[in-house]
């Protein structure tokens, strides 16, 4: 995902961070909201927002002897390690403000900067800066969302929106965590199954046309959009299979080819 920088916002965000208009242009990777939510935002478990904020506190314990090290010169930190030292009590504020709107809203965030420097006071160039740090340590995963909006001219026009954000905890972070804070592994017969869903439903959308494919993965706008493609492109594709031109110049007799 692409490092996040300001954008214009106006008004003030709901307690689950509603989109709001900016004016901004469409930014690269963006995507049409309520298009692909519904896929991108987990559901989660009773207890687990609380148990991410624990290992994200932990790992903030981790970076300030990171970083403790690296100003004593005791030895040179490995990439891992670097990227974890610029963790900073700031960033795990903020991850604490995204959890709590994933607790109240079944896993689903997307504020506006407003949002998020109105409920944990700071300031708006400090969450600029936390959202990356929390990105690129793995407790977050940003899509750029746009809108479509009504303007006149050829083609729909989009506008940007909210960014989402899927909180995580990063298999590193749980590694730090004692055995009891730790998620419990999943039994060998589920993780069985879950693996022969996977290839069942990969070989079934394997036998789908272009048309049915784009139905199948793609909801939305998007996938009607998609679809109407497909369906062009399986109708040139029976048009090409039926419409195959003989050999003119050229008869196979006897296993012999005669020009």
């Amino acid at each position: 995902m692409a490092a996040l920088s300001g954008m214009p916002i106006g008004g003030k965000g709901g307690r689950s961070g509603a989109p709001h208009r900016t004016g901004a242009a469409v930014r690269a990777n963006s995507i049409e909201a309520g298009t692909f939510e519904d896929t991108f935002f987990p559901r989660l478990a009773a207890g687990e927002t609380d148990r991410m904020l624990r290992g994200a506190r932990k790992a903030l314990d981790n970076a300030n002897g990171l970083r403790r090290i690296a100003r004593k010169g005791e030895r040179k930190l490995s990439c891992a390690e670097r990227i974890l030292a610029r963790l900073t009590a700031t960033a795990v504020r903020v991850f604490e403000e995204l959890l709590t709107l994933a607790r109240l809203n079944d896993g689903r965030v997307f504020p506006t900067y407003d949002y998020l420097v109105e409920r944990t006071h700071l300031g708006r160039s400090t969450i600029q800066r936390a959202l990356p740090i929390l990105e690129e340590n793995g407790f977050i995963l940003k899509q750029r969302r746009c809108k479509r909006i009504d303007a006149s001219g050829p083609g729909p026009r989009y506008e940007q929106t909210s960014n989402a954000y899927r909180v995580l905890l990063p298999k590193a972070v749980i590694a730090m965590l004692p055995r009891w804070m730790r998620p419990a592994p999943l039994p060998v017969d589920q993780e069985q199954l879950a693996c022969d869903r996977a290839e069942e439903t990969k070989a079934m959308l394997a036998t789908l046309s272009c048309k049915e494919f784009a139905e199948a993965t793609v909801t939305g706008p998007m996938g009607k959009v998609l679809a109407m493609l497909g369906a062009g492109i399986d109708r040139r594709e029976r048009e090409v299979q039926l419409d195959a031109q003989p050999l003119i110049d050229s008869y196979i007799q006897g296993g012999t080819v005669l020009a």
